[in-house]
């Protein structure tokens, strides 16, 4: 079976792992942290980053940052993953979902104002298989009614938006290195503080409420409890790994990238029959070959496809549920205007092809797969 997903091991994860374990400093907040903090704000310019075990955890610490109250309201497409909601409905927050785009199937700009109520505190853009959301009608949207922006970048590493890298546009950012991504911890994630009056509060935040990074720093005598908070660093054998791929971050993109291009030629065929639909990628985006997917007529379809490609060895997902859709949805959220029909019509379309390095002497097995089931 060809696997929907083989994480990518670059050769230095165990070697780092090893110097952690001889330096005896096994907790959070060591060498290789302070390593990966620096190279994300070198990536992305960001005021300051900070490793968090999770990109839950670090959309968790922006709803703190951000003191959601119950009842307020954060406006969110329903096509993401629950991370996305359910930090702030910890919080008593409501999400408030609105449809999406046809074409790079992030949140539709044109619809956010129509959901902003009196309530509303920020937009939470999603940036969908790391294609960058229409960032500057989103800011500017935020901007005229003074509310925040949480970039849930969990799929976009090393992807930018005119040029600017995702996580480092709106007030905070959130980055996922789980194994499933591109720059992989096994579990891991950060979050990217870009307004720099939250930064002194996110190292409280993420140190159980306390101002142990201050102590460490020799800016005070003594450490102790000043805000909430919770535990939200990683170990220090999480950061050693991560280290090692974020040093080859670079190959690792260009390497899904071929990849991804690879899919995108040799699939144009089938599009230009109106068998298929490929990912759409804007002028102003660039991705970073997060993962390859294709939309099928429809629900009956994408299952047969699904069957047919498994049966051949090849093993193809599908995606979320969507949340407006889900029990939990339906209980602590809302639509914000109006249906969601383009979320309904793609979440029962969308197939998810394998994408990782090492796939590239198998990949023409896949596409015959797919050719296979349309009798090309």
């Amino acid at each position: 079976m060809i696997p929907f997903n083989k994480p990518y091991m670059t050769g230095n994860e165990i070697g780092y792992i090893t110097q952690s374990h001889a330096n005896q400093h096994l907790s959070g907040d060591g060498p290789f942290t302070h390593k990966c903090h620096e190279w994300l704000e070198r990536q992305t310019g960001c005021a300051k980053a900070l490793l968090t075990h999770s990109c839950t955890a670090a959309l968790e610490m922006a709803a703190l940052l951000l003191d959601v109250q119950p009842g307020d309201e954060i406006i969110m497409p329903s096509y993401t993953f629950v991370s996305t909601a359910n930090a702030f409905v910890l919080r008593g927050g409501v999400p408030v979902f609105v449809d999406i785009r046809p074409d790079t199937l992030n949140i539709d700009e044109s619809l956010i104002e129509a959901a902003i109520t009196p309530r509303t505190r920020a937009i939470v853009p999603v940036h969908y298989a790391g294609v960058a959301c229409e960032m500057d009608k989103i800011i500017a949207i935020a901007k005229k009614h003074g509310l925040l922006v949480i970039e849930d970048a969990a799929q976009g590493v090393m992807s930018a938006y005119k040029g600017k890298p995702l996580g480092s546009i709106g007030d905070i950012g959130a980055f996922s290195f789980h194994e499933t991504k591109n720059i992989i911890s096994g579990e891991g994630g950060a979050i990217l503080i870009n307004n720099g009056k939250y930064a002194d509060r996110a190292e409280i935040i993420r140190e159980k409420g306390t101002n142990r990074s201050q102590f460490f720093r020799g800016q005070i005598d003594k450490y102790t409890w000043v805000d909430i908070g919770s535990s939200y660093l990683p170990g220090e054998l999480t950061a050693a790994f991560l280290w090692a791929q974020m040093e080859q971050a670079d190959g690792i993109t260009g390497s899904r990238l071929a990849i991804w291009e690879n899919y995108h030629r040799e699939l144009e065929a089938l599009e230009r029959m109106g068998v298929l639909r490929r990912p759409v990628i804007p002028n102003d985006c660039q991705h970073n070959a997060h993962m390859y997917y294709i939309l099928l007529n429809s629900l009956h379809e994408r299952m047969a496809l699904l069957k047919e490609m498994r049966s051949m060895g090849v093993d193809a997902v599908f995606h979320y549920v969507p949340l407006h859709s889900s029990l939990a949805g339906k209980k602590v959220g809302r639509v914000g205007c109006g249906e969601l029909p383009v979320t309904e019509w793609l979440a029962d379309r969308l197939l998810r092809l394998p994408l990782w390095i090492g796939l590239e002497s198998q990949q023409e097995k896949v596409i015959k797969a797919i050719r296979g089931f349309f009798g090309i």
